[in-house]
């Protein structure tokens, strides 16, 4: 009596990767939807008091550019490390995801920046809670993904290198989050 073959390998384990993208598309419609809801206020205000932007209000643009820029670079690393663990380069690895999590981090000393720049308070009418709400939604958004490039940089240096979902899911999740701010950008800082 002759044994039977192996059966096939288990397929792949996509949980995370799906959990990602759907986690990013709630992302971007809760960016959509707190842009919306900003033009609907814009619209409103500049009906009934002729302006939306408080006179009193400057809005550094230089940073909110150099933060628009910066995506470019963060996508970068984050599909740099899905091509370096692809070809078991954990030294590149490493130094995408880290890189990844350091342009994070100067974004958020950025809209920090400008923050501090503008003579602006969530107290000071429409402009001023919704400017915060959407700009400090998307700030603890920028925490999540450092602590996701963290955590993907720990567990490859950690021996998980064969963990390639790990880094799909990442550069999803950066990927969304390049979007957003691009909306973010245009609507918030460049149409005021």
């Amino acid at each position: 009596m002759e044994a039977l073959p192996a059966g096939p390998p288990p397929a792949p384990r996509n949980q995370l990767i799906v959990g990602t993208t759907l986690a990013s598309v709630a992302l971007l419609m809760l960016t959509g939807g707190m842009l919306a809801v900003w033009s609907l206020q814009r619209t409103q205000a500049i009906d009934s008091a002729g302006t939306w932007l408080p006179s009193s209000v400057t809005i550094p643009e230089v940073p909110s550019n150099v933060m628009l820029i910066a995506f470019i670079a963060i996508i970068t690393f984050a599909h740099w490390a899905i091509w370096s663990a692809q070809r078991s380069d954990t030294a590149n690895t490493v130094f995408a995801l880290a890189a990844t999590a350091f342009v994070a981090i100067l974004l958020i000393n950025a809209q920090a920046f400008i923050y501090a720049r503008m003579d602006l308070s969530v107290t000071d009418g429409a402009y001023g809670s919704m400017f915060f709400a959407i700009t400090g939604t998307y700030m603890a958004l920028l925490v999540i993904g450092v602590i996701f490039s963290l955590v993907a940089t720990f567990r490859f240096l950690g021996g998980r290198t064969r963990d390639r979902e790990l880094l799909t899911a990442h550069a999803i999740y950066w990927y969304a989050m390049a979007v957003a701010f691009a909306a973010i950008w245009f609507v918030v800082y460049v149409t005021k």
